[in-house]
């Protein structure tokens, strides 16, 4: 190790490396520590206030202070913070700039958008193997994911309920063709199968837990634990449906490396301004439709269409293309009520603050060897 790494480890900051601080949030942090503030990670949002890990220990904060009327500025779990050193009750004075966020839209009619988690590297999408899968379902998870600019993972999780190893591989190649990019991975929580390999992924960064009620989240978090910290109750028998046994997002020190937000089970998952992010779970489709004659081609009937003739000659699946359809019509529909210029300006700033955080981790990585 170098001088240099070494005193970062050995700096007042340095309960929090595991958490995911670095020398670019130390830089950014910077001005609020001439405040005296203390720095800290929200690890669990719950009615308007949050504990926050900090050099201290845990605190609980009050988050009035950084509450607009926006939603997607709200504090949110993942987000680095400034909090006062004392106060009864201690707020939140503000939150650093993310470098990535997941957004889904809400049911509310106003066309809100819902930040589930906050400077993520890895969206871990989780697929039960004890349900028939639901293509459409994990490439709207995997929109969502590739425009938080994250990198999505697939995690097929029960593994253990399909004992006949050429059935798991046709199921894997499904998935894999439906998340074009994205690893997919087999895992039993139970039998504890494919969690080693799992645990090394996300030992890299900040990971967020994704699915259906029911997916096996809560039981997948408790075995990369190491313990039961997440409250697990059975699926239905009836439809493989569990209830919502995680009712708030709650950040979780892995034991090899890395945080874990697990999020409660989403029954609703609305696309928010995910344009970029539908073009790369259908990357076949954009680029077949380079080839069409018309550059604005919608792949309905229109001569020349390189996207049909795929279709035709059974290159491309037509659920695929009826999926795609589906998801960007949706977008259009959110865009169309929102402010998207606003929108896509934060989103390039996630993106950016992604880039800048990114290649300070492979620097940090390099000091290390």
């Amino acid at each position: 190790m170098t001088s240099d790494f070494l005193a970062f480890l050995s700096s007042p900051f340095a309960a929090l490396v595991p958490y995911g601080w670095d020398d670019v949030w130390a830089d950014e942090f910077a001005p609020y520590a001439t405040e005296g503030l203390l720095a800290g990670r929200v690890i669990r949002v719950d009615r308007g206030q949050c504990d926050v890990v900090t050099t201290d220990g845990v605190l609980r904060a009050d988050t009035a202070f950084v509450t607009p009327n926006d939603p997607m500025r709200v504090v949110c779990t993942g987000d680095w913070v400034a909090v006062e050193p004392v106060g009864n009750p201690r707020y939140v004075r503000t939150y650093l700039p993310r470098r990535t966020a997941f957004v889904r839209s809400t049911s509310s009619k106003r066309s809100e958008g819902q930040i589930l988690a906050a400077n993520v590297d890895y969206a871990v999408v989780a697929v039960s193997l004890a349900l028939e899968l639901d293509l459409g379902r994990v490439e709207r998870f995997l929109a969502l994911a590739w425009e938080s600019g994250a990198q999505p993972l697939v995690v097929l999780t029960k593994a253990d309920l399909v004992p006949d190893a050429a059935t798991l591989g046709h199921l894997v190649q499904d998935v894999e063709k439906s998340a074009p990019g994205v690893p997919v991975l087999t895992v039993s929580s139970n039998a504890g199968e494919g969690l080693d390999v799992l645990a090394a992924v996300l030992s890299g960064g900040t990971s967020v837990l994704l699915g259906q009620s029911g997916a096996g989240k809560s039981t997948l978090a408790n075995a990369l634990i190491g313990e039961d910290v997440m409250d697990v109750r059975a699926a239905r028998d009836v439809d493989g449906k569990g209830r919502h046994t995680t009712t708030t997002r709650n950040l979780l020190a892995l034991p090899g490396g890395g945080v874990l937000i697990d999020t409660p089970g989403l029954r609703g998952v609305g696309l928010w301004d995910a344009e970029t992010g539908v073009g790369q779970v259908f990357s076949e489709i954009e680029e077949l439709a380079a080839d069409c004659r018309f550059h604005d081609c919608a792949h309905e009937a229109e001569p020349g269409c390189a996207v049909l003739a795929a279709v035709d000659s059974g290159v491309l699946p037509e659920r695929r293309l009826a999926s795609y359809r589906k998801l960007l019509r949706e977008n259009q529909r959110i865009v169309a009520k929102t402010d998207a210029r606003v929108r896509a300006e934060i989103r390039r700033d996630w993106k950016r603050k992604g880039v800048e955080g990114r290649a300070a981790m492979d620097a940090k990585r390099g000091r290390w060897h």
